[in-house]
């Protein structure tokens, strides 16, 4: 079997050879930390979505596609010390960070958040400009050229990149702050009602070019919309501002020739999984452990109609290969059943050593073909 053919397998319930191989990522602390324990340079490319040869990883393809700011704000360091920066990024967010342990880009702690580009309804009609659809760098300018290859090919094609396609809670919170989009949602409800009408068009009218010339098997919407307890809006605040157009989203891209729609989300959204089954959402990820996203138990919660991915507890990873090899053994069960894709809960961290790694790709390998 190939990619395309495993993926739709799995995704079907249906017998395949092996479930689908896929993973996150790493923070760049971890990529460090192998290089230093001998992982020879140059022999991983890094980019887990669209699959490592090394690892093993199912290929899958990403149609090119900006969904951020465009113009992007001006990325500058307002002031520094010794301890910290503020930076204002190209969201248009001023954020303090620490200077100790940052490498890549990314930090060992979160920044501290000071303003965003967002407060009321004058600033989110001006912001709005940046996120024309229409325009010029949101597609590759060649794109039309891959149209034949996508329409034959053998793995699973997918509009866009992660985090490429921000959904409704994610861009509001990009643009607002956690803090101040929870207020949001009761003191200041016209402007909500616009940013979230306009975000749905933005998602149709970005993938109507593709999706006129190509069918998907799914896209993937980001929205990072929980925390470790439970979600940052309740489920009634969800239905008032985010349904209505999460639904006709979905139903837009499933008329247009896409096969499931994904939703990722961080912590525990489980209160809201109802509310986006009922928009016709297919798969919820990376399920973390840590908020008690254990995907056997949401199986029997949801049924088949919700399928999985993610699952695999990051924090057991650093235990070693006899920890390993028992929390693998307990997902073996959903992944014979199907409809589910084991990956780490989110992107590995500098806790877990190469061999680590290496021995779990190698004990992953072995469950996805239901041998382990």
């Amino acid at each position: 079997m190939n990619s395309l053919q495993r993926f739709q397998a799995v995704m079907e319930y249906q017998p395949c050879d092996f479930v689908p191989n896929w993973e996150l990522g790493l923070w760049s602390q971890t990529m460090q930390r192998w290089l230093d324990e001998g992982l020879a340079p140059g022999s991983i490319t890094w980019d887990w979505f669209t699959g490592e040869p090394k690892l093993g990883m199912d290929l899958r393809e990403f149609i090119p596609f900006n969904g951020s700011l465009i113009p992007p704000f001006k990325e500058e360091v307002l002031e520094q010390d010794e301890r910290t920066e503020l930076i204002r990024d190209t969201s248009g967010r001023t954020r303090r960070a620490l200077k100790a342990d940052s490498l890549g880009g990314c930090r060992m702690s979160m920044d501290t958040y000071l303003h965003f580009a967002v407060e009321n309804l004058a600033d989110w009609r001006a912001v709005s400009k940046r996120f024309d659809f229409a325009t010029a760098g949101r597609l590759a300018p060649d794109w039309q050229n891959n149209v034949p290859r996508w329409r034959n090919r053998e793995v699973p094609l997918v509009f866009a990149p992660n985090c490429s396609t921000m959904g409704f809670y994610w861009m509001a919170r990009e643009m607002m702050g956690t803090e101040n989009l929870s207020f949001a949602w009761y003191d200041q409800p016209e402007l909500m009602h616009e940013m979230m009408e306009f975000w749905g068009n933005f998602l149709i009218e970005s993938a109507r070019p593709i999706l006129e010339q190509t069918t998907l098997e799914y896209i993937n919407l980001n929205e990072d919309m929980a925390m470790k307890t439970g979600p940052l809006l309740g489920p009634e605040t969800y239905r008032t501002f985010i349904f209505p157009h999460m639904r006709r989203v979905v139903e837009f891209y499933k008329s247009h020739g896409v096969r499931y729609v994904f939703v990722d989300s961080d912590g525990n959204p489980e209160a809201l999984i109802p509310l986006l089954m009922d928009a016709g959402v297919d798969l919820i990820w990376p399920l973390e452990r840590t908020a008690d996203q254990d995907p056997i138990r949401l199986r029997k919660k949801f049924g088949r109609t919700l399928r999985l991915s993610g699952g695999v507890d990051k924090r057991i990873l650093a235990q070693g290969r006899a920890a390993i090899d028992a929390h693998l053994r307990e997902l073996r069960p959903l992944v014979l059943e199907g409809g589910f894709i084991p990956t780490v809960d989110h992107t590995v961290p500098p806790d877990v050593s190469w061999d680590n790694f290496r021995y779990y790709m190698d004990a992953k390998r072995k469950l996805l073909k239901g041998s382990l």
